[in-house]
């Protein structure tokens, strides 16, 4: 028997053995676990050699099956050497984690929960060692992307339970209280539809202000990144209009980010891409860098399907290929062209 088999075969009937909730395992539902293309010889060695490891205990007054090599009928399940198994490999991985990330919570917990969290402990000991301990607030769907890559992590995916388990989410600085947001508004368009345009930079929000008199836009809101994702829903509030026709439209880099970004402002107030604009930058050459950037192919299926068949395949071979557009290529007159066009509202 090769040993790819031998290691297969073993590994499901250790998998089988941990799983059972029973103290006592019967032959013929371990022989059940595989079809016929194991001999019996191949499931006796594997056998042998779990009772030799202790993971297996004969019960000798069930009696053997009386084949030319003998197999008990029943065996016992030693659950103690698997939880020493388990134990050891909590052990293991935090001598060499980042030293505050607390791993006790496992000791008394089921294998399956260690392995469930394991990726994504890998993540936080990834993000503190090679980030540090922030020092600065950062909303749940920053730190998250920071970490995962996935901006609905933390409040969406069970990520703030886990770095709870594991004693690191006080030390991540994640903001809930929102910060006002920043907006110029045009008093001539406080009618319905109200429409709303955020930008990510703030170097754009300022050429932007340049066309907000003669343009049909309600309001103009600097983003500041990921903050727009924490504080969007201030906007009725503070421009005492109504809850209903309110249409939104995004525009930020055409980078990873920006799209996560984008994603998780979506998720709270259905904010359409400013496609007018993006489609304006795909005229313009590229820029590469930012090859590091965490990738969330969620947040660019759901981007694309607000572009033609074409935008949206150059989009993606573009971000694929490390390229990006900074919102900043757009000058003023390139600004000015698309807002008085319409064409994407």
């Amino acid at each position: 028997m090769g040993q790819d088999k031998e290691l297969f075969m073993r590994e499901k009937i250790i998998s089988h053995l941990k799983s059972s909730k029973k103290t006592t395992v019967k032959l013929n539902e371990l022989q059940g676990l595989f079809s016929g293309d194991v001999s019996y010889n191949e499931f006796t060695h594997v056998i042998q050699s779990l009772e030799q490891k202790g993971l297996l205990k004969p019960v000798k007054s069930h009696n053997t099956n009386n084949k030319k090599i003998p197999l008990y009928n029943t065996y016992r399940i030693n659950k103690l050497a698997f939880k020493d198994q388990l134990v050891d490999d909590i052990q293991k991985f935090k001598l060499s984690s980042h030293p505050l990330i607390d791993l006790s919570y496992y000791f008394s917990s089921s294998e399956s929960q260690w392995q469930k969290d394991l990726p994504f402990i890998k993540l936080v000991d990834n993000y503190l060692r090679y980030s540090g301990v922030p020092h600065k607030e950062a909303s749940a769907a920053e730190r998250s992307y920071q970490i995962t890559g996935d901006e609905k992590w933390i409040d969406f995916k069970g990520g703030k339970s886990l770095l709870n388990r594991i004693a690191v989410y006080d030390k991540l600085r994640i903001a809930y209280n929102a910060d006002p947001l920043m907006v110029a508004v045009n008093p001539k368009n406080f009618t319905s539809p109200y429409i709303h345009l955020i930008v990510e930079n703030k170097a754009t929000f300022y050429d932007f202000q340049h066309f907000m008199e003669e343009s049909f836009l309600t309001s103009l809101i600097y983003g500041s990144g990921w903050k727009i994702i924490g504080n969007i829903n201030l906007l009725q509030k503070q421009l005492s209009l109504p809850d209903k026709g309110h249409r939104f439209y995004y525009f930020g880099d055409l980078d990873w980010e920006g799209l996560s970004i984008w994603s998780g402002v979506f998720e709270k107030q259905k904010v359409l891409p400013a496609a007018g604009f993006y489609q304006m930058l795909l005229t313009k050459p590229a820029t590469s860098g930012k090859k590091n950037q965490k990738r969330n192919k969620e947040a660019l299926e759901k981007f694309t399907k607000h572009f033609n068949e074409n935008e949206a395949e150059k989009i993606k071979k573009l971000l694929a290929g490390g390229y990006y557009y900074p919102q900043e290529g757009l000058g003023r007159d390139e600004i000015a062209k698309v807002m008085e066009e319409m064409q994407w509202i």
